[in-house]
């Protein structure tokens, strides 16, 4: 029966159950929306790929300063972000609830912890569809060249999908203490203070003498105040030095890195030409017995085998010097005659 919504004569119970359809109906198409949003959300993840020669890099420092910023960290080295707490946060900062901040380990001290803050990283990456492989092995290290590279990459990651909406990153991590993790070459560097404090000793033991002092004047206690500059001047020193022995440590291991690169590439290189005539003997078969035989041999022997072989070699040597020797002495001695 057609109703016509303009009759005077309609029912209260027929425009109750119109209304209520009208309402059902909305319900519906919101939760349709809704749900067309959230499989958009859960796909918006824009993938960043750059290499480190087009990349734009910022220097550690500035990279450092802008997790802290962020996520108001406490981080002082590039290194700490091998603990992967903050990457996480990042995520849920870029996408909420595409990871579960109550199980990331923001105190994190040890690898294996570093390594399951790095899986939720792994499954909220496959949850966004980001193509970027994570080298977990790699950064839990702790090394400073390999956690440089990946904060390089995540800064344009970044980048790319943050909308600029507001977050707040303390409240996000539902009162977890943020401690940076502790650094890799932390009981290196520390040693050096142990010489600065003694450096300050010296300064102690003057305050001391100076308070044991009659006080005459008042204006007597202003040099030492003076003479305390130098050593707060020192350490500034020192911490420069340690700059610059990391610098040069650090392009050190870069050289022996490459070195060790290129001996390995030379090494699978003979090792394939071996392979190669190790497959050529094995099917000459017993076509050429004794030569074939004797490669086989050379191929196959141990460097025990090839040391008694050597020094074989060299007593033969020398006997057969020795015999030379003793014929010339006997030659000498009739013709002396």
């Amino acid at each position: 029966m057609m109703v016509n919504p303009g009759s005077e004569h309609m029912s209260a119970a027929t425009i109750l159950t119109m209304s209520t359809g009208a309402k059902l109906a909305n319900w519906k198409l919101g939760g349709q929306l809704n749900n067309v949003y959230h499989r958009y959300f859960w796909g918006m993840a824009v993938n960043v790929y750059s290499t480190s020669i087009t990349q734009e890099t910022m220097s550690r420092h500035d990279i450092t300063a802008w997790v802290n910023d962020i996520l108001c960290l406490n981080y002082t080295k590039v290194e700490q972000l091998s603990s992967g707490a903050a990457y996480c946060q990042f995520m849920d900062l870029l996408f909420p609830g595409c990871i579960s901040l109550k199980k990331v380990k923001f105190q994190a001290k040890l690898e294996h912890e570093y390594i399951h803050n790095f899986k939720l990283l792994q499954a909220s990456f496959k949850r966004m569809n980001v193509d970027k492989i994570i080298p977990v092995e790699k950064l839990v290290k702790g090394r400073f060249q390999d956690n440089l590279d990946f904060i390089q990459w995540f800064k344009k990651f970044f980048d790319a999908n943050y909308d600029g909406k507001d977050y707040d990153p303390v409240a996000a991590r539902q009162g977890q203490d943020a401690i940076p993790p502790p650094d890799p070459g932390e009981q290196i560097f520390n040693l050096p203070k142990k010489s600065q404090h003694a450096a300050s000793s010296p300064t102690a033991g003057a305050s001391r003498s100076s308070s044991t002092t009659p006080k005459s004047s008042t204006p007597t206690s202003r040099p030492s105040s003076a003479k305390k500059i130098p050593a707060i001047a020192t350490p500034a020193k020192g911490e420069k030095e340690l700059d610059a022995q990391v610098t040069h440590l650090t392009e050190e291991v870069s050289t022996l890195k490459l070195a060790l690169e290129g001996v390995e590439k030379e090494r699978d290189y003979y090792f394939s030409k071996l392979r190669e005539v190790e497959l050529l003997c094995q099917e000459q078969g017993e076509e050429n017995g004794p030569f074939v035989e004797r490669l086989m041999e050379v191929l196959y022997a141990s460097d025990e085998q090839e040391g008694a072989e050597l020094a074989e070699g060299d007593g033969q040597e020398v006997e057969q010097q020795a015999q030379e020797e003793a014929t010339d002495d006997q030659q000498e001695e009739q013709d002396e005659y």
